[in-house]
């Protein structure tokens, strides 16, 4: 009876330190969250610090933003599981899906459906403001600049339209264009004089602008591009087994229904330049594959 009642207490005992062990388990599963480095560090820190702490409250999980050097990384961490949930440009999010079977497109900016990207000049140049892509060919021999090489609206779609016009990227002064690695810097080094043309997303143009950070008098938007899907979330595939059952839908959720009207959501929203977030497809980025294809930067 006494060795019954051993045993019995042995396996209560057991039992309780097994559960015990699994909560604090769980309760030490951190989500890791990313972003393509598309602006500068500051503001990135600033809004995905935000967002973490939102997210962490609406979710009861610890949040944690990684900061990551390049694109290219950041499709890398996405590959390893490094990083759960990452904000991805339209290119660097097809790339991600491709090489991460199972991830998953859930939201997007209200903005993000039809996004643009400009083509700025240096007000120096006299380059007037271009009507139509086949107006492009006027770039000819000028010092242009992209973004980052992996960007989608600094790169990839700017490319594409030049290409359409028909010129080469060894038609630019210094037979190839120049890679800024963001939008801020772009607009910077033509700004500066550095660069005669660049090309950087729209949304980040309006941002300085409205900040004062644009002397128009020294740069202006020569033409902005046709619209595009751009900017989106891509999530993992096994967060409902890392967290819990349900946990990408109310993860998908909570970033829908982030809020204007509730003060540190705005803040949010105001960083991401938007709105709010609304659903969003994969289906929705099959061109910028098409054309990532095409210009060799999908394989």
């Amino acid at each position: 009876m006494i060795r019954r009642t051993r045993r019995y207490f042995l396996s209560l005992f057991l039992f309780a330190n097994l559960a015990f062990s699994q909560k604090v388990s769980l309760a030490q599963e951190t989500l890791f969250i990313g972003a393509i480095p598309d602006q500068n560090p500051e503001k990135l820190n600033r809004l995905y610090k935000l967002l973490s702490s939102e997210l962490s409250q609406k979710l009861n999980v610890p949040v944690k933003y990684l900061p990551v050097t390049n694109y290219s990384a950041t499709v890398s961490a996405f590959r390893t599981g490094s990083l759960d949930l990452v904000w991805f440009g339209g290119l660097t999010g097809v790339q991600a899906r491709i090489q991460k079977p199972g991830a998953k497109v859930i939201a997007q900016r209200d903005i993000d459906p039809k996004f643009h990207s400009l083509f700025i000049s240096n007000t120096n140049t006299g380059i007037p403001t271009i009507k139509n892509e086949s107006e492009l060919k006027v770039l000819k021999g000028k010092r242009l600049t992209f973004g980052s090489e992996s960007s989608t609206s600094g790169r990839l779609m700017p490319q594409y339209f030049l290409q359409k016009a028909g010129l080469k990227m060894v038609d630019f002064k210094g037979k190839q264009p120049g890679f800024s690695g963001s939008h801020d810097a772009t607009l910077a080094l033509v700004q500066s004089g550095s660069y005669e043309v660049g090309a950087l997303n729209e949304q980040v143009w309006k941002s300085n602008v409205k900040k004062g950070k644009v002397n128009l008098n020294k740069v202006k938007i020569i033409w902005k591009t046709p619209p595009y899907a751009d900017y989106h979330w891509l999530i993992q595939p096994n967060l409902d087994i890392k967290f819990e059952k349900g946990f990408t839908e109310k993860l998908t959720k909570t970033l829908l229904g982030l809020n204007q009207n509730i003060p540190n959501q705005k803040k949010i929203l105001d960083l991401f330049g938007a709105k709010k977030f609304i659903p969003a497809h994969a289906r929705q980025y099959k061109k910028i594959e098409i054309i990532g294809r095409q210009l060799g930067k999908i394989k």
